[in-house]
């Protein structure tokens, strides 16, 4: 098993709500809101990501439209029944801790996650029409009360070479950033509907060693990441 399991799945995120606050669910008495909030790239386009917020951690109505936050937090996935469509993988980041900004240029880097998780799903080694090279990874990370998070995760180049020959199972960690992906989804009927994907692209990834293999030398390492 994972040690640390907390820090398994560890997300800093800055941007620029964009959405309504919208009740998402309660649990034991404690409610829990959900809103967009747009992220942006050094290419100055963005990425929109769902963030997940307690009405104990700030009140929503600072949570307005047009307002510049940190949050940090996890990303999670749950599965969301719909009668139409049945289920649908929902991915958010769980904040645990928000901050109002005030200088909105100060953040460098507004978009990173580290996941130490497991393959569960054999990785998917493919080509674009212009030649680039992708791995599509099904990352498994643990939470606590035995939960755990499916994660999709895309790298690239020697990192979508070297991890497509991974197997099911195998324990890695990796670096990145999250990013929204709009497509196009054919309907029955022939119309089609512009839809919205959640990943983590990968800029860099390792494989862990299995507990019995590591070193001391190697676990006061481990320790320190």
């Amino acid at each position: 098993m994972v040690q640390n399991i907390s820090e398994n799945n560890v997300v800093t995120i800055s941007g620029k709500i964009v959405s309504e606050v919208e009740f998402s669910h309660e649990v034991y008495g404690e409610g829990f809101y959900t809103f967009m909030l747009e992220v942006f790239r050094l290419s100055k386009s963005s990425d929109k990501i769902s963030v997940t917020i307690s009405e104990r951690l700030v009140p929503k109505e600072r949570l307005e439209i047009g307002t510049f936050v940190d949050v940090e937090g996890q990303f999670r996935s749950y599965n969301n029944y719909n009668s139409d469509s049945g289920n649908k993988l929902v991915l958010t980041v769980f904040a645990r801790e928000i901050n109002f900004c005030i200088d909105k240029e100060r953040t460098k880097n507004p978009n990173q996650i580290f996941l130490n998780g497991f393959i569960c799903k054999k990785p998917i080694y493919r080509t674009t029409p212009f030649g680039r090279e992708i791995t599509d990874i099904l990352l498994a990370v643990n939470r606590p009360y035995n939960k755990s998070d499916y994660i999709p995760c895309i790298c690239w180049g020697r990192n979508a070479r070297f991890s497509s020959g991974l197997e099911v199972g195998e324990n890695i960690r990796i670096w990145g950033r999250i990013q929204s992906r709009e497509y196009q989804k054919r309907l029955e009927d022939g119309d089609t509907i512009t839809k919205v994907a959640y990943e983590v692209s990968i800029s860099k990834m390792d494989i862990c060693q299995p507990r019995e293999d590591v070193s001391s030398e190697d676990k006061d390492e481990e320790q320190n990441i």
